[in-house]
């Protein structure tokens, strides 16, 4: 209850200040938790970020005001946090589909995105088998890019990348030697998106020469990169044995956020989140499964 508690001050907050800057530090203070991992909870549990959360709330409130009143243009665009018209007429437009200016005409259509509002259910009643785990220090090789949107929820651009770089993955797979193994990293998590690299843990002898002549060369080479995972405390939890398990881990994910976070004692650790997948071959197929690799510490 603490956290549902917390999370509505926090957007009341944010309601209230709507025509001013928010400090998501001060957003974070209202829930209870780190400012980190305020962000990734909500947007897990809301299936947007904090930030287009804040900008949607702002448009819509600027489109009505707009429609109901004679303001002006640039007053109203500066009163939501926009420094100039043009930037203001660009995200206006792309959220409502008209320009400023033509909101004011009748039978234009205008989007309204509505305030969050929490409502306290009873959830649970299933059991989530989890671990707790100190991972060493990892050097993972593999290529990345940037995504936008939240992990998991804009999975389309996931798939096409998967897809898409199939002979990458393949080479990654002979040179590791595990090719059932294989560790998606998701990083540099923000409001304008999030790393997305798709890797193997190879021996040292090819992390270590990757761009030396003679292992890949430089045609290959130069797709790769390698990426050091620190030391870290994860909540380790599995996916159910099954032939396809590419998207069950999404509910898993929400689950583990709205389900185990609250009570765990620990928060969401500012570190890369880790999805191992276990894609066996041949009859082993069906027992296919997903580790979400939660990175946590504890609750101070």
């Amino acid at each position: 209850m603490d956290w549902i508690v917390g999370l509505q001050k926090a957007v009341d907050y944010i309601e209230d200040n709507l025509t001013e800057t928010i400090d998501y530090e001060k957003v974070a203070a209202r829930s209870f938790s780190s400012s980190y991992h305020f962000q990734r909870v909500f947007s897990i549990l809301c299936g947007f970020t904090l930030g287009e959360y804040i900008r949607n709330r702002r448009l819509s409130l600027a489109g009505a005001e707009l429609a109901a009143s004679d303001g002006k243009i640039i007053d109203i665009a500066l009163k939501y946090g926009y420094e100039s018209p043009d930037s203001f007429a660009k995200a206006f437009q792309k959220f409502h589909g008209v320009l400023p200016s033509q909101a004011r005409n009748h039978g234009s259509r205008l989007k309204s995105f509505s305030r969050l509002v929490l409502k306290f259910s009873l959830e649970g009643g299933s059991t989530m088998n989890y671990r707790i785990e100190e991972k060493p220090e990892m050097v993972l090789t593999g290529y990345k890019r940037h995504f936008t949107g939240i992990p998991g929820e804009r999975k389309e651009q996931e798939k096409d990348m998967y897809v898409n770089t199939r002979p990458l993955q393949y080479i990654l797979q002979g040179l590791s030697g595990y090719p059932d193994l294989n560790y998606d990293v998701i990083t540099n998590i923000g409001d304008d998106g999030y790393d997305f690299y798709i890797t193997y843990q190879l021996p040292e002898f090819y992390h270590n020469s990757l761009h030396k002549s003679g292992v890949l060369g430089e045609e290959f080479a130069g797709y790769y990169e390698n990426i050091v995972i620190p030391k870290q405390v994860y909540a380790i939890f599995e996916t159910e044995r099954c032939l396809y398990p590419t998207t069950a881990f999404l509910d898993l994910r929400r689950r583990i956020a709205a389900e185990w976070l609250p009570v765990s004692g620990y928060q969401l650790a500012n570190a890369p989140e880790i999805v191992a997948t276990h894609w066996y071959r041949g009859e082993s197929s069906k027992n296919r499964y997903r580790e979400l690799w939660i990175p946590v510490e504890k609750v101070k």
